[in-house]
């Protein structure tokens, strides 16, 4: 997760320093950690929850009304409502064409330096659908397409996964989150997608059970029996014959029958069709994927009132 001096939050959310100085001292709301250097750091949270606060007093909420409702109900009144602009989706193109200028030949050292840096000045999750993402898909085409050697491929592919999960593991356990459970059916070897996915659901608050590539539809439906999810998310990047497509549905439907069941990539999308009246949800993009989420911590909270 990655830390932001306050010049660095000012920029990101469009408050002054002197603002965020006065909302941390009267209001507690946030609390950043001190460097080594005594300097304020702010984490990809603090900096979602101050976009969040500035958005409602823009409605016409008060800052001392918010600050009434505490950090932990704001937090998830935000998670609730996070849907994406569109803008934010958009991938850096300047920035993925620098870097992949990197790879042919092969200068791990730049790589690794402009993609650390591109990442750090920005929050966690702009960096995910800006440039972790669209990096992955450029490289997996540039490969299909005999540009680059299925080794440069998979070490791209290994230093994203490196990141995702360092982030991953620093945010905090929401036990009493939404239970979702994210995999990948059997033959499903690409996991990028979904682990972004789990990183996506961890920071919405959900308590995410991630079982990797290539999992048996029948080993994830005993896992369930045991965990009882809200939500099943299953990732499809493969295309699939029409007798593959067939045995697949007839696997998720009776997943279905028992619990949410929804599914994405661009295996997912060739299946549209199929998926029509089966009660198996197609997220077919990130908005789709954050409307879900949104929608899954909205019911859990409502449930908790």
């Amino acid at each position: 997760m990655n830390k932001h001096r306050i010049h660095r939050v000012a920029k990101l959310t469009g408050l002054s320093k002197d603002v965020i100085r006065v909302w941390e001292r009267r209001y507690s709301l946030v609390k950043p950690s001190r460097s080594a250097n005594r300097y304020r750091e702010y984490s990809d949270e603090d900096v979602s929850l101050f976009r969040f606060l500035k958005e409602e007093l823009d409605r016409g909420q008060t800052i001392g009304g918010l600050a009434m409702e505490g950090r932990d109900s704001l937090l998830q009144r935000m998670r609730a409502s996070s849907i994406p602009k569109q803008q934010e989706l958009a991938p850096h193109s300047s920035l993925l064409d620098e870097l992949i200028s990197r790879l042919d030949p092969l200068d791990k050292s730049r790589f690794e330096l402009q993609l650390n840096a591109a990442i750090a000045v920005i929050p966690f999750e702009e960096a995910v659908q800006r440039v972790l993402l669209p990096l992955q898909r450029r490289v997996g085409e540039l490969w299909h397409e005999g540009q680059v050697n299925i080794a440069v491929e998979h070490y791209v592919t290994k230093i994203i996964q490196q990141k995702l999960f360092a982030v991953i593991n620093q945010l905090p356990a929401n036990e009493f989150g939404p239970r979702v459970v994210i995999a990948c059916p059997t033959g499903e070897y690409h996991e990028i997608g979904a682990q972004a996915v789990t990183y996506l659901a961890a920071s919405r608050g959900c308590h995410v059970y991630y079982l990797g590539p290539n999992l048996p539809l029948t080993d994830l439906e005993t896992l369930c029996d045991r965990v009882h999810p809200d939500l099943i998310l299953l990732s499809l990047t493969e295309s699939k014959s029409n007798e593959e497509a067939d045995h697949l549905l007839h696997e998720l439907r009776t997943l279905s029958q028992r619990w949410h069941v929804a599914v994405g990539g661009k295996g997912a999308c060739a299946m549209e069709h199929l998926l029509e009246n089966t009660g198996i949800e197609l997220l077919d993009d990130l908005g789709a994927l954050h409307n879900r989420l949104a929608n899954l911590a909205s019911t859990r909270q409502r449930a908790f009132h």
